[in-house]
This record gives structure tokens, C-alpha cells and sequence, in this order.
């Protein structure tokens, strides 16, 4: 998404709002910018479905222009294949749909599962509510409601992102990434109450509070690597072409991907984090060089990352890291847009998309998840996502001669966010249409 999933804004203002495409990620900025963003130190409408196949970039190699004067950063691992992960044909689009499996939600944005063993689908509602599907049913009483907290006045803004600790069982604890009535993104730990059916909402922690220079490129989405750290994805704070910066910069915490480790009474810095004893960059920080990383998610057999970074007008791009990756990738913004220069010189060992796809009739990309649920054998190892406005989806995969991207299915809704449940089974979120849906087999 554009900052979050969203229609596409050309020069004009935030072309979509008008139909209130809620995670339309807009490349247009507001007409006055608030203050830098500030960091607190860690204690201990869319336009109609497309079906046409859009330019796809594959297996590409990473631009080598002048070199800048930005600091030198590790050079990560090349995404090598795995020869698990070989197809040599693509899948078959006409043996699968989506099974609309609940309705009524108000813009739901993201959807989880706890791994705790009981079914249930964690829906997150934009205005701060998160709704619990159980047993095939949409309770009528939410998890957790923190709509006073949550400001969403804007179209990219609300309650964004959702994540369960790994030990959520024993310690009942998950996490959120919301937009406040400020407009800033806090992060904040809550916990379960003694009926699982429902969180506490004095149980709030909060991890961190980032101030946000505009409305727009809030990121949103959290996940938990396979290495147990918390991983935050956070877009350059907004304005068209990043006017300040911040996806280059190391001293803000805008236009990242960011690793801590919760695994304490508020937060810490993982040891082995690439820019951990850098006097001139943020410890937080684990990538950088991202416009808007709305949705991305770990591979759960590989621990591969696969990143959905939100274009400016033309290009979206799908990122890509080795689960070996020791961190510290630049992967280009805003020097480039997908693999096309975009402002500047960009420097030598920028990290190229795996695949990206030209605007046209989408507008924004929805990151996914690569499937590994056991009702789709024949999609096993196949990373699915989407564009938000037109609803196509795109099956991206490796084959003997590197990355591939084909055109899957077209959801004809706005596709806000995939979600997977704990046995890997897939779902998509109807953002403007209030559902949830599911990947299934045609009968």
C-alpha cells in the first residue's frame, strides 16, 4: 500500500479519498508538515479490476551508480534459491477462489492468529477494534476496542498491525501498531484478560512513540521473526518523494524495518543488530531504504522475508531477505522505485526487488504471505499478494531460472491485507467491503 494499502495518488491530492479508500497509499503530501519525528530511547474508490499481466522485473541484479556519501552498511547475503523451492510450471489460477467467510467488520486491516492451538482469526478494524472470528463466527464483542486511543481521520491511518508473542499461551502477551489522535505510530504491548475472549485494555505498555511528520506512509505491520524478535515496518513518514529524506536516513526511525526484543520489561536492542554500535544510526534499525512497507511477512519453513514496499507513481515493488541475512540492507528508496532511478545518485549495493510491477490500473501493493497450509498442496512454497485497488493477485515463485510472477487471481475488492491462521491456511481482507475471505480449492 502506499502507506497502507491504497489507491494511487498522482499528482493530485490523495486522488482516492473521496471514496474513502481508508490504506490508500498516497504519494501526495498534506500541505504543512509538523516537526521531525522523536524517538523515546528504549528502557533496559478504486478504479476497476485489472487483468492484464503488469511489467515484472525478474531475477534482477543490483544497480551499481556512483557511490554517495552515505555510511557504509553490511553487505547482505544474495537471495539464493533453495532447491526445495523449485516449480517448474506456474500454478493453475482456475483451480482456486476466495470463500467469503465473514462480513460486517468496519475496514478491517490486518488479521492473526495467537498459536495457541484454538482456531480463532484475530480481525483488526482501522478505527481501533479488534474483532475475534471463532468457530466460524464473528463474535459481537470485540478482543480489544481502543477506539479512543486511535486517531483515523486520514486515509493511511487507524489501528494497522497485530502480533501475537510466540509464547502468547503462557504469557498472554500481543502487540499493536496504531496511529494515536496525534498522529503518531506508538507500538504497545497488551495482555490477554482471564477470559481469552477478550484482552485487557489497561494492560497497555507502551514500546515506543514515533512522531509523524504528515498524514500518510504510517507502515503499520509488526510480525515476529523466526529468531523471536519483534520486527516493526515503518514508511518515510510521508510527503511525495520523501522530502525529508528519511528512507536514507540512519538517524530516524521513518522508512525502516525495524528488530527489537520484547522479552523485556519494555524493550531492547538484539546484540547482533546491524547498526548496534554505529554512533551515527538508531540501534532499532534492521533495513532501511523503504517508502512504505504496509504488509510483509517470514516464510515459516524458510524464515525468509518478503517485503511489499509501496511505489511513488509507477513502480510497486515486492522486497526480498534470506532468512541468513545478518540485516543492515539498503533497498534503494529514494534513490530508486522499484529498479528504476527515481532522485539522486544512488549509491553502489542497493538491494533490488525480487519482482516488482508497473502502476497502470493498481495503485498500491498488499505484501502476502508465502503458503504453507496443508489445503492447497500444490501452492506449497508460493508467495501470493496483491494490489489494493484493482484486487489482482500474483503468484511469485522460483524456478530453475530465477524469480517468476504470474498473474493468479483478481479479487475484485480492495485487498487491505493476507492473513494466514496457525496451520497456514490463507486469507484476504475486503477493506471497503468489511469481509474476510479465504484461499480455497474450486469444489
Amino acid at each position: 500500500m502506499k502507506s497502507t494499502p491504497l489507491p494511487p495518488c498522482s499528482p493530485a491530492p490523495l486522488c482516492l479519498i473521496a471514496l474513502a479508500l481508508i490504506l490508500s497509499l498516497s504519494a501526495c503530501a498534506p500541505t504543512v508538515a509538523p516537526p521531525s519525528p522523536t524517538i523515546p530511547a528504549p528502557s533496559s474508490t478504486s478504479p476497476a479490476p485489472s487483468t492484464e499481466t503488469p511489467s515484472i522485473v525478474l531475477s534482477p541484479t543490483n544497480p551499481q551508480p556512483p557511490t554517495s556519501d552515505l555510511p557504509a552498511t553490511p553487505t547482505p547475503a544474495p537471495p539464493l534459491p533453495s532447491p526445495s523451492a523449485i516449480f517448474p510450471v506456474p500454478p493453475d489460477p482456475n483451480a482456486y477462489t476466495l470463500r467469503a467467510i465473514a462480513s460486517g467488520l468496519e475496514r478491517p486491516t490486518d488479521l492473526a492468529h495467537a498459536g495457541d492451538g484454538s482456531g480463532r482469526l484475530f480481525i483488526v478494524e482501522q478505527p481501533g477494534r479488534i474483532r475475534l472470528l471463532k468457530d466460524g463466527a464473528l463474535l459481537p464483542e470485540p478482543f480489544l476496542d481502543i477506539r479512543d486511543l486511535v486517531g483515523d481521520e486520514a486515509n493511511e491511518q487507524g489501528l494497522l498491525g497485530l502480533a501475537f508473542h510466540p509464547a502468547y499461551e503462557a504469557n498472554g502477551y500481543f502487540f499493536v501498531n496504531y496511529t494515536d489522535v496525534n498522529g503518531d505510530t506508538v507500538i504497545a504491548r497488551y495482555s490477554v484478560a482471564s477470559d481469552s475472549d477478550h484482552a485487557d485494555p489497561a494492560s497497555a505498555l507502551t514500546l515506543l512513540h514515533i512522531a509523524q511528520p504528515f498524514v500518510n506512509h504510517n507502515g503499520g505491520d509488526l510480525a515476529f521473526g523466526p529468531d523471536g524478535y519483534l520486527y516493526i515496518g515503518m514508511g518515510d513518514g510521508g510527503g511525495a518523494g520523501d522530502p525529508q529524506g528519511n528512507g536514507q536516513k540512519l538517524t530516524t526511525l521513518l522508512g525502516k524495518l525495524l528488530r527489537i526484543d520484547v522479552n523485556q520489561s519494555a524493550y531492547a536492542i538484539p546484540p547482533d543488530n546491524p547498526f548496534m554500535d554505529r554512533p551515527d544510526a538508531l540501534p532499532e534499525i534492521w533495513a532501511y531504504g523503504l517508502r512504505n512497507p504496509w504488509r510483509f511477512s517470514f516464510d515459516r519453513a524458510t524464515g525468509d522475508l518478503y517485503m511489499g514496499d509501496v511505489g511513488q507513481n509507477a513502480y510497486e515493488e515486492i522486497d526480498f531477505q534470506p532468512a541468513s541475512s545478518r540485516g543492515g540492507e539498503n533497498y534503494g528508496w529514494n534513490f530508486m522505485e522499484g529498479n528504476h532511478p527515481y532522485e539522486g545518485n544512488a549509491p553502489a549495493g542497493l538491494v533490488a526487488p525480487i519482482a516488482e510491477y508497473a502502476r497502470r490500473n493498481h495503485c498500491a501493493v498488499t505484501g502476502g504471505y508465502v503458503y504453507r497450509g496443508p489445503s492447497l498442496p500444490a501452492l506449497n512454497g508460493i508467495y501470493l499478494f496483491g494490489d489494493y485497488c484493482s484486487g489482482q493477485i500474483w503468484a511469485l515463485y522460483r524456478a530453475a531460472s530465477g524469480w517468476q510472477m504470474t498473474t493468479f487471481l483478481n479479487a475484485s475488492f480492495t485487498v487491505s491485507s493476507f492473513g494466514e491462521d496457525e496451520a497456514g491456511e490463507l486469507y484476504l481482507l475486503n477493506h471497503r467491503g468489511g469481509a474476510v475471505h479465504q484461499l480455497a480449492a474450486v469444489p
